[in-house]
């Protein structure tokens, strides 16, 4: 059975997906701004509980403060699939995904009681503001910056299996070297300290003793200095050589979503979606 065109749609519902899925009107931008100030404030009432003095004073209003937030966030996300015309799109979509998940920690709490501190997920919700504050500009620029990473991922494969080695062969000539006196208990941990040592983490809690040891773990320390430029070079040469995309200005493109595929950044004069061809 063919959908119903969403023009055809109530009025009710057009105009609830005008205030909950474009920013361009006031009612729109308002709705947005409060739901961002919403988000941060859930997020903060989840790490206050995490807190133990303020948790034995307020542990219970807290809770019941979060709770209300996901019933808050929960109408939200039920009244975002009643207006799209098709709900599984946007149920699919990033942005869709992201919505449900933050509402699924307090939920699992029922089973799960340590669960709740996920919602801290929520905070992925606040990529919002790019389109709220039309800083579509910085959309583009991130953009760039995946394609280049793209770009360069062989390059990144073959250094970080050139790097595996490395510390699988290092882990073990330490583990040979030094031995479980000196906390080289095993190839794995031996692998765990190469790792440290060769990323300059230096934790120090496992570090060897003999000259040899010492030796091979100076080279190690100084071959980390050079490897941690060759990702950075890799990418920056991918950069350099991309010619990025036209610069786009906020008032560029149409902060409106489309109501069947939910793509974004349409044109000032356009009347169709760029992605599906549905009247906007």
């Amino acid at each position: 059975m063919e959908i119903q065109p969403y023009e055809n749609a109530p009025a009710w519902k057009r105009a609830a997906y005008s205030v909950i899925f474009e920013a361009d009107t006031p009612a729109g931008r308002m709705f947005d701004i409060v739901l961002l100030g919403v988000i941060v404030l859930s997020v903060l009432t989840v790490m206050l509980e995490s807190v133990p003095s303020i948790n034995a004073h307020y542990g219970p209003v807290l809770r019941a403060v979060e709770w209300g937030f996901t019933a808050l966030f929960t109408a939200e996300y039920l009244a975002r699939l009643l207006v799209v015309r098709r709900p599984l799109n946007y149920a699919f979509s990033l942005l869709g995904i992201i919505d449900f998940l933050s509402i699924v920690p307090t939920l699992a709490t029922l089973m799960l009681p340590g669960s709740r501190y996920l919602v801290t997920i929520r905070t992925l919700r606040l990529l919002r503001v790019f389109r709220v504050f039309k800083l579509g500009q910085f959309v583009g620029e991130g953009e760039f910056i995946v394609t280049a990473l793209k770009a360069s991922r062989f390059k990144i494969l073959v250094f970080l299996t050139a790097v595996v080695t490395l510390v699988v062969v290092m882990g073990t000539l330490m583990y040979v070297v030094e031995g479980g006196r000196n906390g080289f208990t095993s190839i794995p941990q031996s692998i765990y300290w190469a790792i440290v040592t060769l990323t300059t983490v230096g934790y120090g809690d496992i570090s060897p003793t003999t000259v040899l040891g010492r030796t091979l773990a100076s080279i190690l320390m100084i071959l980390g200095y050079a490897i941690i430029a060759v990702p950075t070079g890799i990418v920056s040469a991918q950069m350099a050589g991309a010619r990025p995309a036209t610069p786009t200005t906020a008032s560029a493109f149409k902060q409106v979503i489309c109501h069947v595929c939910q793509a974004t950044d349409h044109r000032p004069d356009a009347e169709f979606c760029w992605r599906c061809g549905e009247k906007l």
